[in-house]
């Protein structure tokens, strides 16, 4: 009998998409036991008798304001406020504060009436307490940026576009949820790393494709790929004598260490590695096995040969535009202090024997094998699973 068209077929449908939903079912709680048992421990007798705060705040009146611009510093402002501002969170909420604001070419902005602002309100032993301002409230203008950014997704990519953006809110979750505090009891970076990125993976690939066929060659090929930038940052930076110690953010990690926090700081480096990694394997592993999937689809004559071959053919075309667009990405998060280096005129072996060099070097280059070699892994498993498939 011939079902009515315009009504939507729930048990095929299901039926169709059962190992997606058992995949995604099985993630979800993965995910929520790893919240619960990561869940961070509080205990309200333990406040310390001074501690500071970070509330929301509004500015009701500037009282006094000697901001300039200063033409040495390209026009930034030097100076300080001294301003009324309205708390709206927090245990002093409602209540109207005196607070400074101190204004400096790398710190701080002119503030006026009407601004929201961040403040830091220390409170003392004997309850008094003072406040200045942090910074300007920048939230609600990064979620309108944020905002725009899922409308052009949404409207350009539709249900695919709908479907990425549900799986960068999930890789952000894993990273900030599990991730970060995994590290900050103690696993190990490297593993822990490597698992989360898997785990992104197999969650993002179901969510846009699927528990089908070229998912999972995508999902293979993605994980062998982030495995190669792992193995060849850990052979970079043995052979360049370097690791995680040597990053230049790492000072405030290395005194939380040495005060009790056992996070591993040495796998820092290639677990950056394996990380920005991620995005551009999972994006090559997924246009190889699409388009695989298609050539079957046009010519279901082809054998495993001849497919390999084609995912080859298309990989190769995407080397050039992916190695740059990796090797800009480290460049370009770098670039204020390449500047600096430049303008300090050092000589080319100086430069290259640093720290930095090395680092920079081995996360570039890294990144980009990652993604090279997943190009070769990808069109295997899919050539032979798609030829398999057709052999049926």
């Amino acid at each position: 009998m011939k079902k009515p068209q315009g009504k939507l077929d729930i048990s095929g449908w299901l039926k169709r998409e059962k190992w997606s939903i058992a995949v995604l079912c099985a993630a979800a709680l993965v995910f929520v036991l790893a919240c619960l048992w990561l869940r961070p421990e509080t205990d309200a007798s333990a406040q310390a008798a001074e501690y500071v705060e970070y509330e929301k705040a509004v500015v009701t009146d500037v009282l006094t304001d000697n901001t300039a611009s200063d033409p040495a510093s390209d026009g930034a402002w030097r100076g300080e406020q001294t301003l009324l501002a309205e708390v709206k969170t927090g245990q002093y909420a409602g209540e109207t504060m005196m607070v400074y604001n101190y204004v400096g070419p790398v710190y701080g902005v002119p503030l006026k009436e009407g601004d929201g602002v961040s403040l830091t309100i220390s409170t003392h032993a004997g309850g008094d307490h003072a406040a200045t301002v942090y910074e300007y409230n920048r939230i609600p203008a990064l979620l309108a940026v944020i905002a725009a950014f899922f409308l052009v997704t949404a409207l350009v990519g539709r249900k695919t576009g709908i479907k990425s953006l549900i799986g960068l809110v999930i890789t952000v979750l894993c990273l900030f949820r599990i991730l970060l505090p995994l590290l900050m009891r103690g696993a190990p970076t490297l593993p822990a790393v490597f698992l989360v990125c898997a785990y992104i993976a197999v969650v993002s690939f179901t969510i846009l494709g699927g528990a089908h066929r070229k998912s999972v060659c995508a999902m293979l090929g993605t994980v062998a790929g982030t495995a190669a930038a792992l193995l060849f940052g850990l052979l970079a930076q043995a052979l360049a004598r370097v690791d995680g110690l040597r990053l230049a953010d790492v000072q405030p990690l290395l005194q939380l260490r040495q005060t009790g926090t056992p996070i591993g700081l040495r796998g820092l480096l290639v677990g950056g590695v394996v990380i920005s990694a991620l995005g551009a394997v999972m994006d090559v592993a997924m246009s190889i096995s699409s388009a695989l999937e298609e050539v079957h689809g046009a010519n279901p004559a082809l054998g495993r040969r001849e497919l390999f071959r084609s995912g080859m053919n298309i990989g190769r075309d995407m080397v050039g535009t992916m190695t740059n667009t990796l090797i800009l990405a480290f460049l370009g998060s770098g670039f204020t202090l390449i500047l600096y280096l430049y303008s300090l005129g050092l000589a080319k072996y100086q430069l290259f024997t640093s720290a930095y060099a090395a680092i920079e070097v081995i996360s570039g280059v890294a990144s980009s094998i990652g993604m090279i070699l997943a190009i070769p892994v990808t069109a295997l498993i899919s050539a032979a699973m798609i030829a398999r498939r057709g052999e049926k």
